[in-house]
């Protein structure tokens, strides 16, 4: 395999993407049709407004933009890679109601999944073309990370690409997108996934539910 696991890891990609103004663009496009599909299955799964929701590589508030005035003052929480790129979209992204909402201090830079400064008080989480980007052994410690760290979570909305059992070429998913098992965009078996979630701790429950792209809806209970 050629260049990096993911795309967001080439040099200066997050600064070449904000100084051209492509907050959205990098973050998969589709910004309405996605951040309410994000929004339509957290609430099928039973996100309330009173529960802390905390979304996994927020990004510039695609999901956040929807969520932070559905939510209860101060209950969403996001982590990126990218400070820069959630701060982006907290200004940009949000009213000035929503940013009286959701405090700075809650989008927390976090490119290792380990959750630093999160609060022991996550209700649910949402990992939404995350892992899409990056080889199957991220997933595993990541999970782990999260159930450390947040033990009232109820449950994890995961966003996947699989392919067949053994699949190790391209793979084409049903919305088009072609999908690979050595370099982004990445995918992996129903199994191994399933296996990484027993591993760290969690009852994997597919969803059939069509989302943008062809990616496939786990939901994570902990078990």
């Amino acid at each position: 395999m050629t260049g990096p696991v993911s795309p967001y890891l080439a040099p200066a990609f997050y600064e070449t993407a904000l100084a051209t103004g492509r907050h959205r663009d990098i973050v998969g496009g589709r910004w309405d049709e996605t951040a309410g599909a994000q929004m339509a299955a957290l609430r099928d799964e039973g996100l309330t407004p009173a529960d802390r929701l905390l979304d996994i590589g927020c990004g510039c508030l695609r999901l956040g933009h929807r969520a932070v005035p559905w939510l209860d003052t101060g209950h969403y929480w996001g982590t990126d890679a990218s400070l820069a790129l959630m701060r982006r979209g907290w200004e940009v992204e949000l009213t000035d109601a929503d940013r009286a909402r959701l405090p700075l201090a809650q989008l927390i830079e976090d490119a290792d999944f380990a959750f630093p400064g999160l609060p022991a008080t996550i209700d649910m989480a949402i990992a939404f073309a995350v892992f899409t980007h990056l080889p199957a052994g991220r997933l595993r410690p990541a999970l782990a990370a999260l159930k450390a760290r947040a033990p009232r979570l109820r449950k994890l909305l995961l966003t996947l690409f699989l392919a067949p059992e053994g699949h190790d070429g391209a793979f084409r998913q049903p919305d088009g997108v072609v999908t690979h098992a050595t370099r982004p965009p990445w995918h992996r078996s129903a199994a191994t996934a399933e296996a990484d979630a027993a591993a760290a701790g969690f009852a994997l429950h597919w969803r059939d539910r069509r989302l943008p792209r062809g990616q496939r809806l786990a939901v994570l209970v902990p078990s």
